[in-house]
């Protein structure tokens, strides 16, 4: 994996303090296989929203629902990291899904950190959560 870090830029809201949640799954196919989908149009949009696309590091991303951000690192079969606003004037925040062998399947975990994200810890836990179930239920088999 790089070691390269992306981090919440110094000019997001100080008044707000920085939080954020780690769901986990491990689905039943190999890396490459779990990569492939992660990054076909049915993988983004489970995670991120219907017409979601990912580009490549720089590009521009947006969903139906408003929510949009930028692809801020790309790392074939092992992670991607974007950042993420909920809707036009929402908080900056980060998304970073990674992948790992995991015995004969792929543990995916997703880390969602920055400002603004915690107003509701369990209902953001399950956002995640749920989005990692439409990963495997669409997750060719």
């Amino acid at each position: 994996m790089s070691t390269e870090v992306d981090t919440v830029p110094d000019d997001t809201d100080a008044g707000e303090p920085e939080a954020g949640v780690h769901a986990r799954r491990t689905l039943p196919a190999d890396p490459s296989q779990v990569w492939q989908h992660l990054i076909s149009p049915a993988g983004t949009e489970a995670l991120l929203g219907e017409g979601a696309r990912l580009g490549s590091k720089g590009e521009s991303w947006h969903a139906a629902d408003g929510s949009h951000g930028v692809t801020r690192s790309y790392h074939p079969l092992e992670q991607v990291r974007v950042s993420w606003h909920p809707h036009d004037d929402g908080p900056l925040s980060m998304l970073d899904v990674q992948l790992k062998p995991d015995g004969d399947g792929t543990c995916v975990d997703l880390y969602h950190e920055g400002r603004g994200i915690a107003g509701d810890p369990r209902g953001d836990q399950q956002h995640w959560e749920d989005a990692l179930g439409r990963l495997a239920a669409g997750l060719p088999g």
